[in-house]
């Protein structure tokens, strides 16, 4: 992966509404599915286990009756997308 691709903090709290901190938390598996696309039938992307904090990055979509959100965690270098009802707002 490139530098290219890291995410800019700094960038990033400039977007409408910056980015919040947020905690996942999915109370039937110890962990939740981070898909690269938001929706049901997106390749899951990565998975995140319980009471890891993640950031929103003020994007979200509504899906599959869902509302997803776009995520990072500190120090990644992607994005991904998590259903709402699996982190802490």
């Amino acid at each position: 992966m490139t530098d290219m691709n890291k995410i800019n903090f700094e960038a990033l709290e400039n977007v409408a509404g910056g980015y919040e901190t947020h905690t996942v938390h999915n109370d039937a598996v110890s962990y939740a599915n981070c898909r690269k696309e938001p929706g049901l039938n997106s390749k899951v992307f990565f998975t995140i286990p319980n009471g890891t904090q993640v950031y929103t990055t003020g994007r979200k979509v509504k899906k599959d009756g869902y509302v997803w959100y776009e995520i990072m965690l500190a120090g990644a270098y992607d994005t991904g997308w998590i259903a709402g009802s699996l982190i802490g707002f």
